[in-house]
């Protein structure tokens, strides 16, 4: 499946908050799936900075074409955005990589 990853990116410590973003991604790619991985977008905020609101864009034009969202724990309103959105959608959100058929 292709599954979105979607969690804290400013609250809390932002290296921190990219790291289990990423090791939850790899998790999924280990275990067949697809991941998309909005936090990446830190290392091209860090060369070309943009507005949260371009960075939400994105996020949710990539929402639509997959098959799942991961939500990571933490305080996000971006996250619970997402969330929300994949819900609209019909979009199966998942809490635990555990819970991913």
């Amino acid at each position: 499946m292709r599954v979105y990853v979607a969690g804290p990116y400013t609250k809390g410590d932002v290296a921190q908050n990219v790291r289990n973003a990423i090791d939850a991604g790899d998790e999924l790619f280990s275990r067949g799936h697809t991941p998309y991985i909005p936090h990446l977008t830190h290392f091209w905020h860090m060369i070309h900075p943009r507005p949260w609101e371009d960075w939400l864009k994105i996020d949710t034009e990539w929402i639509p074409l997959c098959d799942a969202v991961l939500r990571l724990e933490g305080e996000s309103a971006g996250a619970d955005m997402e969330v929300k959105l994949a819900l609209t959608l019909g979009i199966p959100v998942y809490y635990s990589i555990e819970g991913l058929k």
